[in-house]
């Protein structure tokens, strides 16, 4: 049983990763006598074992250990290649014969022993490059990997080769991709040969008929870690850089010479379907390559930049006017193109004068409605996105406002998605900036504002999927965020379809979380007003704060910022209010990040209306903070003693005795002299509002500490003055000063 054996195997190892070689010197020598034998079972079971072995004293980090690992890997290399040799050779030879059951074992072990190989030859030589047998294996590998590529193109997909062919032509590249990682200078004679190999397979027909697009992700990571290499990036004073970066430099750049870049741009113009392809089924992985494309593209770029800017900027302006709507590959050349454009938008900005290119190009694409054009109004209002914080007179904003309520409109689902996207980068990128172009101006967009807001609405009840959902209600929530009070005469379709939606998403957390977003916004929009969507509100603060309740691990954070909103616009502290706070002690012995936001409401709860709230909650709110108090930081026990504060400050006749267990700790830490400046502080701040506010209740706490330390009430009385002005300090806020300094003056009238 193979998952038995795997397991067996795994211990074996983890005893090994102890015991190995010092202890158990015969284990290693009996693998590689197992792995010989002709027995099928016990042979692959053995090089299953052996495998384990590898990887987990390939794992071990100290100085001896890695010895130990390069001593061994340097005896058993050259055994290791000759299997992965033997089983290779076995494999294809089956293949080819149409043995396919023989063929599928022979993989499994050609599989195992390359494992083995990529430990040995990432981790078991500290100068590989000076190892004739590693320098052979990993030229082989190019080879080898051909030859399996080949078998690919021929292999049915029901076969039960097919796995495992893409699992091992996957573990090929891995071993180049780690090596290049671990060893960067040793790579440097395969440096030419990689990028050759790589790009054939990415950009040229040798590409062509790979089943396997994982494999086409590799190779671009290749030729995406050799360009970003910061081993082969020579200093900018050249004196500065080592023989070996000089070395690696030199060959990369005999490499990307100016014919190999203008091919690749050439064929990412020419064959753009083929770099537009989205992920393909079928497939476990789900690898795009469009993505992979489009960084190895930006990489590249950067690189060469100077090279590859007028050429890119030739194609632009070679695609300038109208296009033929039947001509479906002009249609992709300048989608493709566009795309480059918008990629490479920060390394253009010198370039480009995306101001008049927009005016007198782009804006009259977005306004061509042809059914067929549709892929390029797409592509220019996402350029327009990528380029809006790059450079973009502020003056030019009304105008794509305009196209973009026009194409809110459009036909095509796709195109309204894009350019609701479009907005959300213009809105949100530019509230964080109040620079020239870069400021927001929410006059410019006011007068558009109602339309877009109900255009937006539908396409939310219009689209279908939960992620295009939460797209779009982030968009509103941008809108709503950016132009605040003045939304309200806008929302009310928007706050009468939330709760629908909400039951809708009972199963979709992470959609419930988008519309607690939009409504803290629309709170925060509406103001005092937010008070008729209490019948909404309250219920759905009350489930996303209930630790009882599975929906709070995902909705918790947004609730609590939900509940703070909510008391923070509230005119007045309602019964339903009241009684959601009901979930603030168990929220309390929760201790989590989010015990600062709990604070903040209980805050809120104070200043709203103290005495009706410490009527109701003071017990268990006291009960909480004593809890706290004994387990807590001493940043959290500040936060404390602030809130207890902030009571005393709102209600000092009722505050003092609804938190009396909490003052005798604070008293004496006042007379030991609590050693943190900060708690100090506080403390000094709480006893300050006491003395001053409850004289009455202040001599009673002071006859109980006497009685409790066993000292005479002048004696502790003295001992408190004296620490509180040596102390005073401590007290860096001018508002704590003055209070401390009215605390101890009320003390001189008395007959003391």
């Amino acid at each position: 049983v193979l998952q038995i054996a795997t397991q067996i195997s795994v211990l074996i190892a983890k005893v090994a990763r102890v015991d190995c070689p010092r202890q158990w010197p015969e284990l290693i020598p009996t693998l590689l006598e197992s792995v010989k034998v002709q027995d099928d079972l016990r042979q692959h079971r053995a090089l299953l074992t052996f495998y384990h072995v590898t990887k987990t004293l390939a794992s071990k980090r100290l100085a001896a250990d890695r010895k130990l690992f390069y001593d061994l890997a340097s005896g058993i290399y050259s055994f290791a290649c000759s299997l992965w040799n033997h089983h290779t050779d076995t494999f294809l030879q089956q293949i080819y014969t149409g043995d396919e059951a023989a063929a599928a074992n022979s993989l499994e072990r050609t599989l195992l022993s390359l494992k083995v190989l990529r430990k040995l030859t990432v981790h078991g030589f500290v100068e590989p490059h000076w190892s004739v047998e590693v320098m052979s294996f990993l030229n082989a590998a190019f080879e080898r990997l051909k030859q399996f590529l080949e078998c690919s193109r021929s292999i049915r997909p029901e076969s039960i080769c097919r796995d495992r062919l893409e699992k091992t032509i996957i573990l090929f590249t891995k071993v180049l991709l780690d090596f290049l990682d671990q060893h960067p200078f040793s790579f440097t004679p395969l440096i030419q040969r990689s990028l050759e190999f790589a790009v054939s397979y990415v950009f040229t027909e040798a590409g062509e008929g790979i089943v396997f697009e994982r494999f086409i992700v590799q190779c671009m990571n290749l030729i995406k870690m050799i360009v970003k290499n910061y081993a082969y990036k020579p200093s900018k004073n050249i004196e500065d850089s080592s023989p070996e970066t000089l070395e690696a430099h030199k060959i990369k750049t005999a490499f990307f010479t100016y014919p190999t870049l203008m091919e690749k741009l050439t064929m990412w113009e020419e064959d753009p379907e083929g770099f537009t392809v989205e992920e393909t089924g079928g497939d476990s992985w789900k690898y795009s390559l469009r993505p992979c494309t489009e960084v190895l593209f930006i990489d590249i770029f950067h690189e060469y930049n100077q090279t590859l800017t007028p050429v890119l900027l030739e194609m632009v302006h070679s695609l300038q006017g109208s296009t033929n709507m039947e001509d479906t590959s002009a249609i992709l050349i300048k989608d493709a193109v566009y795309n480059a454009v918008g990629l490479a938008a920060y390394e253009l900005f010198d370039s480009v004068d995306f101001d008049q290119w927009f005016k007198n190009q782009l804006l009259a694409e977005l306004q061509v409605s042809h059914s067929r054009y549709k892929p390029i109004r797409r592509r220019v209002i996402w350029l327009i996105g990528q380029w809006i914080s790059v450079k973009f007179k502020s003056d030019l904003r009304p105008m794509l406002y305009e196209a973009i309520r026009n194409l809110l409109q459009d036909q095509d689902l796709v195109v309204r998605i894009e350019t609701a996207t479009t907005l959300k980068l213009n809105i949100l990128l530019l509230q964080r900036c109040s620079i020239n172009d870069f400021e927001f101006r929410t006059e410019q967009f006011l007068p558009y504002l109602e339309s877009m807001f109900t255009l937006l609405f539908q396409l939310l009840q219009e689209v279908t999927q939960c992620d295009t959902k939460m797209h779009v209600l982030h968009v509103l929530s941008c809108v709503i965020e950016r132009v605040n009070m003045q939304i309200r005469p806008y929302v009310e379709c928007l706050v009468q379809y939330l709760p629908l939606l909400w039951k809708q998403s009972e199963e979709h957390n992470m959609l419930r979380c988008a519309i607690l977003t939009t409504l803290i916004h629309l709170v925060q929009g509406l103001g005092a007003d937010s008070k008729n969507l209490y019948p909404f509100l309250l219920p759905v603060i009350q489930l996303s704060t209930d630790v009882s309740q599975p929906p709070h691990v995902y909705l918790l954070e947004d609730g609590l910022e939900l509940w703070l909103v909510t008391l923070e616009n509230s005119p007045c502290l309602t019964p339903e209010l009241l009684r959601i706070f009901q979930n603030m002690s168990a929220l309390l012995e929760l201790s989590s990040e989010n015990v600062k936001n709990c604070f903040k409401i209980i805050n809120a709860y104070i200043f709203l209306s103290s005495s009706e709230f410490l009527q109701m909650y003071a017990s268990d709110l006291c009960r909480s903070f004593c809890e706290l108090l004994k387990d807590i930081t001493t940043e959290g026990q500040v936060q404390v003693l602030k809130v207890v504060e902030n009571i005393l400050k709102v209600n000092p006749v009722l505050g003092p005795q609804m938190f009396q267990p909490l003052l005798p700790s604070i008293f004496r830490g006042i007379i030991d002299g609590e050693r943190y400046p900060v708690v100090m502080s506080t403390y000094l701040g709480i006893m300050g509002r006491v003395l001053l506010q409850n004289a009455s209740f202040f001599s009673l706490l002071l006859s109980q500490m006497a009685c409790e330390l066993g000292q005479e009430l002048d004696q502790i009385l003295g001992n408190m003055i004296e620490m509180w002005v040596d102390r005073m300090d401590n007290i860096t806020q001018p508002e704590r000063r003055k209070l401390s300094a009215l605390a101890l003056l009320s003390l001189l009238p008395s007959l003391n």
